[in-house]
């Protein structure tokens, strides 16, 4: 289940957003999803490919990141361990970063007709 399958309304507030938004800290760590906790969904993000990772990390869904500049990027996927996730293998979202602060990252994801955002915890070091 990808990251759009699982949308929910997010309500993780940006008191003091960052101006502008650091866009290239998605580029590479790993990310927790606001309100879930980690059994449920991680991501790591290296040498732009994603990697997500569901079911206490059972499942995965790899996709190969394109960056069209700093804060768009498009995500295709190229693996995925359950074949009955309706996710599938060549699907590409496109992706823009719409705000940060501190470690906390805010993703408008687009894929065909659907529009959802997502907001990533970035694990500090």
């Amino acid at each position: 289940m990808l990251a759009f399958s699982q949308a929910k309304s997010q309500n993780t507030e940006f008191e003091k957003p960052d101006q502008p938004a650091k866009c290239k800290n998605i580029r590479a760590g790993k990310f927790l999803r606001a309100n879930y906790p980690e059994g449920i969904f991680y991501m790591t993000i290296k040498d732009n490919v994603q990697t997500e990772y569901f079911n206490n990390g059972k499942d995965y869904i790899k996709s190969t990141l394109v960056f069209v500049d700093d804060c768009n990027y498009k995500s295709i996927v190229l693996e995925k361990s359950d074949k009955n996730d309706p996710v599938q293998i060549g699907d590409v979202l496109n992706n823009k970063i719409v705000e940060t602060q501190d470690n906390l990252i805010k993703v408008q994801s687009r894929i065909d007709n659907n529009q959802f955002e997502v907001i990533y915890i970035k694990e500090k070091k």
